[in-house]
């Protein structure tokens, strides 16, 4: 495997595009999740799916460290050309993995709680929730294991393999959730459920194919006493945890969206869940350049090639800040289209025009944050994004209080947009760190 000392932004792209097309799929999920509930005739669907997978999410996501812990360790390893470390890593996490999705599924009835007692909604909505729930929390061991493998084929450079993954993943969880919902009328069981199976098909195929690549390219395979050593266990946990809490602090800031919506009105609440779909369409793109830089700069540290990681720096944040101009200008022009796909309750259609220029606004400010994200897990400077985010969200919780008793819902976006901007300027200033590893 070539790896170009500079690396060109044809370089990234190359690298991006399967993430590109993979990422496309990830929001279309949640579009037709939404376009599925927003067409049943009542705001109560919408409200509590979008509590419901804002919760999941935040749980999910906050072991987001096994697929950034995997990118930074793998990549690095593959730098120095340590094949064994990369696949006892992959092993260990996969299941460290399967150890955390054991105890979500068991805490299940304490998340029910938590989300009766954070969330104001009808009894209504509250039972619409429960019924998502039950379901979903079940595919918590095939998700939390495909973390593991899209970080250990990111953190190889093979980005079209990870792609695949996730392609897989959410097409056929679009098909199982259009075929549960509309053919046996299923209702929120069957986006549940679409879910789940998708989830345990993608991983089981996935599973079975990454094992034959390590036989093939490594031939390795790893006993269970390296596997199992302290010392690295250790490491991996300080590492994974430091991702862990910038995760949950990352999830909790959006968790907040529903949240304060909520405490406006149920009818907030639909909009806002609405409006984030068009967020997360964003950042599932300007994702892409990140994810591919992470292995970079992993491997460029591994090989201490500082003029690699230069040029990768400066050419991915070109890159995702005109990929960020270029979809605020798509919404510009279709946001009207997109918005009449997501519901047909007239109300909640007029009421989200007023609010267009946030989701306009917001992707090319953000993806500067989104960027250094990966760069940061990259190299492993794993306290700096976790101590990031924790400044960045306490800020953003302060601001929202103040300005959404003086603008409303209007003052919840305005402080998502000042969140982004402090993201960034807190992990600009611990760039330099980085460069000392060179």
């Amino acid at each position: 495997m070539k790896h170009p000392v500079n690396i060109s932004k044809l370089y990234i792209i190359k690298l991006s595009i399967p993430i590109f097309f993979a990422n496309l799929a990830i929001p279309l999920v949640g579009l037709v999740d939404t376009g599925l509930m927003g067409h049943l005739g009542s705001e109560k669907y919408l409200a509590a799916t979008s509590i419901a997978t804002a919760v999941i999410s935040m749980i999910f996501w906050s072991f987001g460290f096994l697929r950034m812990g995997t990118v930074g360790i793998v990549s690095q390893a593959l730098g120095r050309g340590d094949y064994r470390g990369i696949v006892v890593t992959t092993v260990r996490n996969i299941i460290i993995g399967l150890f955390f999705a054991l105890i979500i599924i068991s805490l299940r009835d304490v998340i029910l709680y938590f989300i009766r007692d954070f969330f104001t909604t009808s009894e209504e909505t509250q039972n619409l929730i429960r019924k998502y729930i039950y379901i979903r929390i079940l595919s918590a061991p095939a998700e939390l294991i495909m973390y593991v493998l899209v970080g250990f084929y990111l953190g190889l450079q093979r980005t079209f393999t990870s792609s695949l993954l996730i392609t897989l993943f959410c097409i056929t969880n679009i098909v199982l959730s259009v075929f549960f919902v509309i053919s046996l009328n299923l209702g929120i069981y069957g986006v549940a459920l679409g879910t789940v199976l998708s989830a345990y098909l993608t991983v089981i195929i996935f599973l079975i194919s990454t094992y034959f690549y390590i036989k093939k390219h490594f031939n390795i395979i790893p006993r269970l006493n390296n596997i199992f050593v302290t010392k690295k266990i250790l490491k991996l946990f300080t590492i994974n945890f430091d991702i862990f809490l910038r995760t949950l602090f990352l999830t909790f800031a959006f968790l907040w969206i529903p949240y304060q919506g909520a405490k406006l009105g149920e009818d907030y609440l639909a909009i806002n869940s609405i409006l984030l779909q068009f967020i997360m369409i964003a950042s599932f793109f300007l994702d892409a350049y990140a994810f591919s830089t992470e292995g970079i700069v992993g491997f460029a540290i591994g090989r201490k090639q500082k003029k690699s990681f230069l040029n990768a720096v400066s050419n991915s944040f070109k890159l995702s800040f005109i990929t960020g101009l270029v979809i605020s200008v798509v919404y510009i022009f279709f946001f009207k289209h997109i918005i009449g796909t997501l519901t047909n309750i007239d109300y909640l259609i007029f009421l989200s025009y007023g609010y267009v220029i946030w989701v306009i606004l917001i992707p090319p400010i953000a993806s500067f944050c989104y960027q250094f994200d990966g760069i940061f897990i990259g190299a492993s400077q794993t306290k700096e994004i976790r101590n990031s985010m924790i400044i960045s969200v306490i800020l953003y919780i302060l601001f929202s209080i103040y300005l959404i008793n003086n603008l409303d819902n209007h003052g919840l976006w305005l402080s998502l947009l000042f969140f982004m901007i402090i993201r960034s300027l807190t992990l600009n200033f611990y760039f330099p760190k980085i460069l000392n590893k060179f």
